[in-house]
């Protein structure tokens, strides 16, 4: 079984800018894994801490609505609570998410843009999966679990694309799914503001979409590939 990883700083993170391609590629019969490093709960959460909840209340809450976010697109979802605002990483951060390369072997993965100026923990989640992905590949590094190979990796779009130097390389279709996106996204009720702006980017991308391939499609998701394709044709 191929397996797509979906590293995302925050809790929400996977949601709004992968959920399409999560369910999609669950319904390909791949497995999926997402990993939160935080569950946004000093940055993203401002709606809790102005109702009075408590630092433990926000981490349980936003926990919740991520593994029922995860449950309705098909995904496996791990919470390493690493913090957020700032995301620090550390030697222990460092080794989970290489070892949950190495043991889960991705065969693609998902994660934010290069550059954000908005939200310097997105870029560091960025430099960190691109980091982990090299020191899997090492044979020298320790590990109970063999190296992985050469996953490509792809960016998803960040919340202000012309901000942050994001090029698209590729319109995924998600017309399919998007109802379920939809439904994963009304799961996260900390950032409802959000809701219908991730609606209108799909929808937006799913006429550029249509556009670039001659197709009609109705809703997709932007990604940026990091390494190049290889192979017997260009397509």
């Amino acid at each position: 079984m191929a397996t797509l990883m979906v590293v995302s700083a925050h809790a929400a993170d996977f949601v709004w800018r992968a959920g399409g391609a999560i369910a999609l590629y669950h319904d390909k019969g791949w497995q999926v894994r997402v990993l939160c490093l935080s569950y946004g709960e000093r940055g993203e959460s401002a709606r809790l801490w102005k109702s009075g909840k408590t630092l433990d209340d926000i981490k349980s809450i936003r926990h919740a609505e991520a593994e029922h976010a995860a449950q309705i697109l098909g995904a496996d979802i791990r919470f390493l609570d690493a913090g957020d605002y700032p995301l620090e990483v550390t030697p222990e951060l460092r080794d989970k998410l290489v070892q949950e390369f190495r043991e889960h072997q991705p065969d693609l993965i998902l994660t934010h843009s290069l550059t954000d100026p908005y939200n310097a923990d997105h870029p560091r989640t960025t430099q960190l999966v691109l980091e982990c992905r090299i020191l899997a590949q090492a044979h020298g590094y320790p590990s109970p679990y063999p190296p992985i190979g050469a996953p490509p990796v792809f960016l998803y779009e960040p919340h202000q694309p012309e901000q942050c130097q994001f090029r698209i390389d590729a319109l995924l279709d998600i017309s399919s799914v998007f109802e379920r996106k939809r439904q994963a996204m009304e799961c996260m009720e900390a950032q409802e503001h959000l809701w219908a702006y991730y609606t209108d980017v799909a929808k937006r991308r799913g006429v550029q979409a249509g556009r670039n391939s001659g197709q009609s499609i109705r809703y997709a998701e932007a990604y940026q590939r990091v390494y190049p394709s290889v192979g017997g044709e260009l397509v």
